[in-house]
């Protein structure tokens, strides 16, 4: 019964926090096939909110293995125009879409590295308007996670299959606060609390944020007229709150393309494309990535930062303090959006329009100018940890303290 209610709780969440749908909205659930409760849960939530439509698209984790194994080479140089036109006729209707996050960490480490890479580029042209939907905030989207088997194993691999299960869902739960009596009201505190902090950062204007930590010396700058963003987010058409991921512990900007310098260590192991990637250091010059390598997963590290040329910079940075809830559990998720909300990350790649003073009224070239960067992908890498000091630079000199030892110093 406990689960049963949790379950009911999350999709409320979802539904209300994370998406908050709103009167004759068309929902887009990306869902996987195991996972049939939680998606009917979401799908009655919704209806009642004042959905019009609820459309779901299966997906089945064997069969995407199968495909990378037995498909032929020019089947990952083509990416289905319908299904672009489809979420663009999504986004331009702002409909809402959401996506349940449940891989297996290492679901392709036997496929051949290039396949993936060549499939991730011919998808990227096809997806520009849609991503620029996103990273905009045109439309409301959100990002949940929910277990699988393998996923699960992974985390907790001194259980049996069904007790790792469980212990996953709980896990989730208690970082999603699913297991507070009113989780919508626990997320509308929450939100005001990463709303404070991002006010706080915009009102200095950093100039230069440094950091420290074994391993890491790194400075980064900061576009002019910058924006922190973090928690709730405002749907650009129709001005109403949702929540991009659930759970999220983080403020973020998109720093200057060419303005970071020096060396950053990971801290956590990074799930990318089905592969995981532990233990790599990236060193930067002028913003581009100059130099890497990586004790586990270095071809897969290797081809995201490959991937094109704005891969080779970054396109966010983002603070999360060390005593939160996730990084109190003190478990290692092997999926970002879990890790990425336990420690200070960065993402190589696309920046957030938002994040710049009138960035989504720019144009490509105006936003290039602004200091934004542009890329096939967006990825979310950690670098935090309890021996991590962050300093910020005002535009006098002045240098004050933002995180000691891992958390905030203000």
């Amino acid at each position: 019964m406990t689960f049963e209610m949790n379950l009911e709780k999350y999709a409320e969440l979802t539904v209300r926090v994370g998406l908050n749908i709103q009167n004759g909205q068309t929902l887009w659930i990306n869902a996987p096939l195991h996972l049939p409760e939680l998606v009917r849960h979401i799908s009655k939530k919704a209806y009642e909110a004042g959905a019009k439509h609820v459309h779901i698209e299966w997906q089945d984790e064997i069969c995407t293995q199968i495909k990378y194994k037995y498909a032929p080479d020019k089947a990952f140089h083509d990416y289905p125009n319908w299904r672009a036109q489809a979420m663009e006729e999504l986004a331009d209707n702002n409909g809402a879409y959401l996506l349940i996050e449940s891989s297996d960490p290492e679901l392709l480490k036997d496929v051949d590295s290039k396949r993936i890479s060549d499939f991730s580029k011919a998808a990227g042209p096809k997806l520009v308007k849609w991503r620029e939907a996103m990273s905009s905030y045109k439309m409301a989207w959100s990002i949940i996670g929910a277990p699988s088997s393998a996923w699960a194993k992974k985390v907790f691999p001194h259980l049996e299959e069904s007790a790792a299960i469980q212990a996953l869902w709980d896990a989730i739960f208690k970082a999603s606060r699913v297991d507070q009596e009113n989780p919508v009201e626990t997320w509308h505190a929450h939100n005001a609390t990463l709303r404070s902090k991002r006010e706080q950062l915009n009102e200095k204007q950093y100039r230069k944020i440094h950091y420290r930590a074994p391993g890491t010396e790194l400075t980064v700058e900061l576009p002019d007229n910058h924006v922190w963003r973090g928690g709730s987010a405002t749907n650009g058409t129709a001005g109403f709150q949702f929540n991009p991921n659930i759970p999220t512990e983080e403020v973020f900007i998109s720093p200057n393309k060419r303005g970071t310098h020096g060396t950053v260590r990971s801290t956590k192991p990074l799930s990318y494309q089905g592969n995981l990637i532990h233990n790599f250091t990236l060193t930067f010059e002028n913003g581009r990535v100059v130099n890497y390598k990586a004790e586990q997963g270095f071809e897969s590290l290797q081809a995201m930062i490959e991937m094109d040329e704005g891969s080779h910079y970054l396109g966010e940075i983002a603070l999360v303090p060390h005593q939160s809830p996730i990084s109190n559990s003190n478990l290692i998720f092997f999926n970002t959006l879990f890790d990425e909300n336990a420690s200070n990350h960065l993402a190589l790649g696309r920046s957030f329009p938002t994040c710049v003073q009138g960035g989504t009224s720019m144009s490509k070239e105006e936003q290039e100018l602004a200091g934004l960067n542009h890329s096939l992908i967006h990825v979310d890498f950690m670098i935090g940890s309890a021996e991590m000091d962050i300093d910020g630079e005002l535009a006098d000199g002045r240098i004050e303290p933002i995180f000691r030892n891992g958390n905030w110093a203000f």
